[in-house]
């Protein structure tokens, strides 16, 4: 699998070939004393020959974290994003409701990126509310796939409507539009979590 720089992966897939004699928990240690400290490897298992990570994937779920407070840990500070305006999390849901079911989204897909088809469909979209600058509310998406940047300029938009300034029914526009200049900003990657790969 992928993810776009400076988002965070626990729930990341790999897919290698490697020819050795080691078990799969001593294979599992043995990249671990290699690896640089902020990679490490949970687990190895054996896998069919036609096996692919990233291919091979039916649905992804991330979680998007935002600080929705006056001030944030600095402990968070690489792990959120801070917007410290008072947002509306009833209006965050309404919005985000649309965006669940099998749509076009053209209109969230980052800038300069091409793909034969932007059909893709979201099985489940929640908003978890967070408590205060040590507790981040979650935006947690999952789908059969993901254009680029489209998770992040979904939650761009969503706090735009959390913010007041636009519609709830915003969202729905830009799905209609296919236009990605009607969606929010691109919410910043440190926010973002790669958190499972359903196989």
């Amino acid at each position: 699998g992928r993810t776009d720089a400076g988002v965070h992966a626990l729930g990341q897939v790999a897919s290698a070939t490697v020819v050795n004699t080691l078990d799969e928990r001593t294979l599992a240690r043995a990249l671990n004393a290699v690896l640089p400290a902020d990679v490490r490897v949970l687990a190895v298992e054996e896998a069919a020959p036609d096996f692919h990570a990233r291919f091979g994937a039916r649905a992804k779920t991330y979680e998007y974290r935002i600080v929705n407070a006056p001030i944030t840990s600095v402990f968070l500070r690489r792990y959120v994003w801070h917007v410290p305006q008072p947002l509306d999390f009833e209006a965050i849901k309404t919005a985000a409701g649309p965006l669940v079911g099998t749509h076009d989204f053209a209109g969230f897909q980052g800038t300069g990126t091409y793909q034969t088809s932007t059909v893709r469909t979201i099985q489940a979209l929640d908003v978890e509310d967070g408590g205060g600058f040590d507790l981040p509310f979650v935006i947690r998406i999952t789908g059969d796939g993901f254009l680029r940047h489209m998770v992040r300029n979904i939650v761009g938009t969503l706090v735009e409507v959390g913010a007041g300034r636009w519609d709830p029914w915003r969202l729905l526009a830009v799905l209609e539009s296919l236009d990605r200049t009607q969606a929010g900003r691109t919410a910043p990657a440190q926010g973002l979590f790669l958190t499972s790969v359903l196989y």
